[in-house]
């Protein structure tokens, strides 16, 4: 499994968050709440939607799935000149992210993301860095489905 390595821009983000934990996985409804109102959101910079989470710095450090974290469902605007009213911003600030494909489920994602974070990462010159990981939901993401596709995007800095 191959990673471009990623020197992103800032970003404004436009979306709902909430806590939650693995096990306590609030990810359905938060979607679903933010999809009945993404509408409201004007001067998208794009038709991509983006799942965003935002972990506490020894999240990874100590791992357990009930440790919580904030999980957000947003989208990229190009200002943030019209925010609905039940939503907030979030600027994703600019940084290095190694950049994975991933296809197939959601529930099938659990030996990618432990490669990911038990062997590319420590195989790799880079460590993970306190910034947000995010997924971007582009036009071949179909929800549950095992040939969606979408871009799994970790932050990283060099060792």
């Amino acid at each position: 499994m191959e990673a471009r390595i990623v020197n992103s821009k800032e970003r404004k983000l436009i979306g709902l968050s909430q806590e939650m934990s693995l096990v306590d996985n609030r990810t359905f409804e938060l979607w679903k709440n933010f999809r009945a109102h993404s509408k409201k959101v004007l001067n998208r910079s794009s038709n991509d939607f983006i799942s965003l989470q935002e972990y506490p710095i020894d999240y990874f450090q100590v791992f357990s799935p009930a440790k919580k974290f904030v999980k957000w469902a947003c989208v990229e605007v190009v200002n943030f000149d019209s925010v609905p009213e039940e939503m907030n911003r979030l600027v994703l600030e600019a940084g290095l992210y190694a950049v994975f494909s991933y296809k197939g489920t959601a529930q099938n994602a659990q030996a990618f993301f432990q490669y990911i974070y038990g062997e590319w990462i420590p195989k790799s010159k880079y460590n993970l860095d306190d910034r947000p990981h995010f997924e971007v939901l582009g036009a071949k993401y179909k929800n549950n489905d095992p040939d969606s596709e979408e871009e799994v995007w970790i932050p990283i800095k060099a060792k």
